[in-house]
C-alpha cells in the first residue's frame, strides 16, 4: 500500500510538472506565480515550489527585471536533441519563408497534439501590421483558430464530434464566437475549398488562413497558416492566399512520406 501511494504522488507529481511547463511555454513573455496558478488551477504555493525546483535543474528561468517565469536553458538543449527524432521545424522552414515572403503576411507552422495545437514555429512577413494573436508555444483548443479549425475538417466525422464535446470550456475561453455550430459552418468551408479561414474569431479584426499538413499514414498532423489583419484576408486576395497555402502543404506533405 505504501508503495503504491509514494507511486501515486510520484505520478501526480510529473503530471503537475507537464502541466506547469505547458503553461510557461504558452506565454511569450514569460508568467508570473500568480498566472501559473490561475492557468494550472495549482496553488500559488505549489507552483513556486515547483518552479524552483525546475529552476534549479535549469528547465526554467527568471526574466531579470519583471521577475517573470519563462523556459530555461535545460529545455533548449533537450529539445535540440529531440529535434532530430521530429525534423518537422528544418522541413517546414523553407515553406514558411516562402510563404512569408509571396504574401507578405506571418507564417506559422502548428502541430496537433491530442485536443490542442501547439504553435512550433513563425517567419514574420514584411507587411508591417500583423496580427501578435500567434506566437510559438501556445496552445489552442482544435477549432479555434484557422490551424486548428484545418486539422479538424480532415477529421472523420465522430471524431469531430467528439473533439468539439471534449473541447467546449476550452474554446469558450478563447471567445463566445466559438460555438459546435459555428465552426461547423467553418469545417464545412474547409472540405470545399480545401483551406481554412478564421475570420477574427479569437479578437476582431485578426485573421488567419491555413491549410493541413498529413503525415505518411494519412493523418492531419500540423498546420501551416498566415495570420493579418481582415482587410488582408477578404475579397479577391483570399483565393491567391489560399492556393498559395495549400501548394506548400502538399509539397510537406510528400516531404513527410504522404502520398
Amino acid at each position: 500500500m505504501g508503495q503504491e501511494r509514494t507511486t501515486g504522488t510520484g505520478t501526480q507529481v510529473v503530471h503537475r510538472v507537464g502541466q506547469l511547463l505547458r503553461a510557461v511555454a504558452g506565454r511569450e513573455q514569460g508568467s508570473t506565480v500568480a498566472e501559473l496558478a490561475a492557468e494550472t488551477g495549482l496553488t500559488r504555493p505549489t507552483v513556486h515550489r515547483l518552479l524552483t525546483g525546475l529552476a534549479e535543474e535549469g528547465l526554467v528561468d527568471r526574466t531579470a527585471g519583471t521577475g517573470a517565469w519563462q523556459l530555461g536553458p535545460e529545455l533548449y538543449v533537450l529539445g535540440a536533441v529531440a529535434a532530430h527524432r521530429y525534423p518537422i521545424r528544418e522541413l517546414a522552414g523553407p515553406s514558411l519563408r516562402r510563404l512569408a515572403e509571396a504574401t507578405g503576411e506571418s507564417a506559422f507552422l502548428s502541430a496537433r497534439r491530442g485536443l490542442e495545437t501547439v504553435c512550433l514555429a513563425r517567419v514574420e512577413g514584411a507587411f508591417p501590421i500583423r496580427s501578435h494573436v500567434l506566437y510559438e508555444g501556445l496552445r489552442l483548443p482544435l477549432g479555434v483558430a484557422s490551424a486548428g479549425l484545418a486539422i479538424l475538417a480532415h477529421l472523420p466525422d465522430a471524431e469531430v464530434e467528439r473533439v468539439l464535446a471534449a473541447t467546449a470550456g476550452a474554446r469558450a475561453g478563447w471567445g463566445p464566437l466559438h460555438t459546435p455550430e459555428r465552426i461547423r459552418d467553418l469545417l464545412a468551408e474547409v472540405r470545399r475549398d480545401g483551406f481554412a479561414v478564421n475570420p477574427g474569431l479569437i479578437v476582431e479584426g485578426s485573421w488567419g488562413m491555413a491549410a493541413a499538413v498529413f503525415d505518411a499514414t494519412g493523418a492531419p498532423v500540423y498546420a501551416l497558416s498566415l495570420t493579418g489583419i481582415e482587410p488582408r484576408f477578404t475579397g479577391e486576395r483570399r483565393q491567391p492566399l489560399g492556393r498559395a497555402l495549400l501548394t506548400e502543404a502538399h509539397r510537406l506533405s510528400r516531404e513527410l512520406g504522404h502520398r
